[in-house]
C-alpha cells in the first residue's frame, strides 16, 4: 500500500516512465525537478520554451540538456499551447507549468481546438505526507474553485478520488470538513456536506465513502471521533479532506506545510490528462513529488 511519498516514487518508477511536456521551461526550480524525475526513471521530458534561456539555466545548474527534447518557442502563450498540444496529440502524457502565469496555461488546457477540456470542473488536488500518520492526506480544493456549489463539490470529489485510485486507494474515505460536525441550516457548507453523503449513498458519487459534516479533528483522529460519539465509517479515518472553500483550503494547505512540516505534491485534475501546476513557493522536492503523482495518474489513464 502507498503510505508516503517514498512509496509514491517507488511505484512511479515501476509504472513509468511517462512523458511530461513543460510549458515555458526556462525556470530554474522546474528544470531541477524534471531533471531529478528523468534521472529517477519516472519521466521523459519535452521542454517547450526559450531554448537559449533553458540552456543557460541548465549550464548554471550542471544539468545535461542533451537528455531532453527542446522545442524552441519564446512566446509564452504559444509555448503553453504547444506543450498542451503535445498531450492532446498523444506525444506526452501530462503537462507541467513552468515560468508562465497560471491563467495562460489553463487557457491552453481549456482551448477547444488543442486543449484537454472534458466539460468537468477543474480542481486542485493536494497530497500531504504528514509525520505521525500512517496514510497520505488529500486536500481539495485549495487553489482553483473559490466557493464551489454542491455540484462543483461533487465533481471535486470525483477528481480527487481519481487521484486516490491511482495511488491504489480503492475506496478512499472522504470527509466534507466544516467548522462543526452537525448540520446547521445557517451554515450552508454543513448542508452541502450532508447532501454529498446522501449522494454517495444513492450511487451518484462512486468509488469512495463520503461522510459529513465533520470538524477537522474528528475527520482525522479516531480519539476525537470517539470523544464526540461519532461512529460514521469515515470518522477519524479520512483520506480526502473536502474543504468548503478556497480560503479554508489555502489556510489548511499552508498550515500543513509550514506548521506541520508536511511534504506535499499537487495536480490539477478534471482535464483529459494531469496538469502539474505547482507554486513558486513549493520546494524542488514538492515539484518532484508532483511529477511522480502525475506519472501515477497518467499510468491509470493511458
Amino acid at each position: 500500500m502507498i503510505r508516503n511519498f517514498q512509496d509514491v516514487m517507488e511505484i512511479a518508477k515501476q509504472r513509468g516512465p511517462k512523458t511530461i511536456s513543460v510549458a515555458c521551461a526556462q525556470d530554474s526550480e522546474v528544470l531541477s525537478a524534471v531533471n531529478q524525475a528523468k534521472d529517477a526513471g519516472i519521466a521523459d521530458v519535452i521542454l517547450v520554451g526559450d531554448k537559449e534561456k533553458i540552456e543557460e539555466i541548465a549550464a548554471e545548474k550542471n544539468i545535461d540538456v542533451a537528455k531532453f527534447e527542446i522545442i524552441d518557442i519564446k512566446d509564452l502563450t504559444e509555448a503553453s499551447r504547444k506543450a498542451v498540444e503535445l498531450v492532446s496529440t498523444g506525444k506526452a502524457h501530462m503537462v507541467m507549468k513552468g515560468l508562465v502565469d497560471t491563467s495562460i496555461i489553463l487557457k491552453a488546457v481549456l482551448d477547444a481546438e488543442i486543449g484537454l477540456r472534458t466539460g468537468n470542473v477543474l480542481s486542485h488536488v493536494a497530497v500531504f505526507d504528514v509525520k505521525e500518520y500512517d496514510r497520505l492526506f488529500f486536500v481539495t480544493d485549495a487553489a482553483m474553485n473559490l466557493a464551489p456549489d454542491l455540484n462543483a463539490k461533487k465533481q471535486i470529489i470525483e477528481n480527487t478520488v481519481q487521484v486516490a485510485h491511482a495511488l491504489d486507494i480503492n475506496e478512499p474515505k472522504v470527509a466534507a470538513v466544516c467548522a462543526v460536525e452537525k448540520v446547521n441550516p445557517k451554515m450552508k457548507d454543513t448542508v452541502d456536506a450532508a447532501a454529498l453523503e446522501e449522494m454517495n449513498k444513492n450511487g451518484e458519487i462512486t468509488g469512495c465513502i463520503v461522510g459529513g459534516p465533520f470538524a477537522l479533528d474528528n475527520a482525522v483522529s479516531m480519539e476525537a471521533a470517539k470523544h464526540k460519539g461519532i461512529t460514521h465509517p469515515v470518522a477519524g479515518q479520512a483520506d480526502i479532506l473536502l474543504v468548503p472553500d478556497i480560503e479554508a483550503g489555502n489556510i489548511l494547505y499552508k498550515s500543513m506545510v509550514f506548521f506541520a512540516g508536511a511534504k506535499n505534491a499537487g495536480l490539477i485534475m478534471g482535464a483529459k490528462a494531469p496538469v502539474v501546476l505547482t507554486s513558486r513557493a513549493d520546494s524542488d522536492e514538492a515539484k518532484l513529488y508532483s511529477i511522480a503523482l502525475g506519472v501515477l495518474c497518467a499510468a491509470k489513464l493511458f
